[in-house]
C-alpha cells in the first residue's frame, strides 16, 4: 500500500493587504534616467527612457520599460507583488539584452519608503558563477523614485553599481 506525505494546506487570501496596496503607489507613467557602471573597470553609461507602470489585479504590478540600454534600444518588464504566505515580497526581471529571468524576494523597511529585492544571478565577472544581487526602491515622493541596483563583491561587501531615477510624467 502506498503512503502519501499530507501536503500543507494553502489558504488563498483574496483580500489585498497593506503590501499590495503599497503596489500601487508605482502604477502610472514615468520617465527615467539611468547611471550605470557594470565593473569597475567600465566607463559610466547613461540612459534614458519610459515606464508604463499596471495593475494586474488587486495583487500584482508590471513595470514596462523602453529606451536605450547597453547601447541600444531595449525593454525591459518587472513584475512586484507580495506573498502573504511567504510575508514577502516577490517578482521578477527580465530584459531584452539577456537570456535570464531574475527572481527576486525581499522587505519594505520599517518607514514604508525603502523595498529592498533580493536576488540571484550571473555573476558580472562573466565567470559563469552565480551572484548575489539586489535592487532597492526608494519612493523619495509621489513623483519621484529611485531605484539602485547593488552586487555582493568577493570581499563580502555590496557595492552599488547602477542608480535609476523616475520621474511621473504629468
Amino acid at each position: 500500500m502506498e503512503t502519501t506525505t499530507p501536503q500543507k494546506e494553502l489558504t488563498i487570501n483574496h483580500e489585498p493587504q497593506k503590501e499590495h496596496q503599497w503596489l500601487q503607489q508605482l502604477v502610472g507613467e514615468w520617465t527615467y534616467e539611468s547611471d550605470a557602471r557594470m565593473g569597475p573597470d567600465h566607463p559610466s553609461e547613461k540612459s534614458t527612457g519610459t515606464e508604463i507602470v499596471r495593475t494586474i489585479g488587486n495583487f500584482w504590478v508590471q513595470c514596462e520599460g523602453q529606451g536605450e540600454m547597453c547601447g541600444g534600444p531595449g525593454t525591459t518588464i518587472m513584475t512586484l507583488g507580495f506573498n502573504v504566505q511567504k510575508q514577502k515580497f516577490v517578482g521578477t526581471w527580465i530584459g531584452s539584452m539577456m537570456a535570464y529571468l531574475w527572481q527576486y524576494d525581499g522587505e519594505l523597511d520599517d518607514t514604508g519608503k525603502v523595498l529592498t529585492l533580493n536576488s540571484r544571478g550571473p555573476s558580472m565577472a562573466g565567470d559563469g558563477t552565480i551572484g548575489q544581487y539586489k535592487d532597492v526602491i526608494e519612493l523619495k515622493s509621489d513623483d519621484h523614485r529611485i531605484m539602485t541596483s547593488h552586487a555582493l563583491g568577493d570581499n563580502g561587501q555590496w557595492y552599488q553599481f547602477m542608480t535609476t531615477h523616475y520621474y511621473r510624467k504629468k
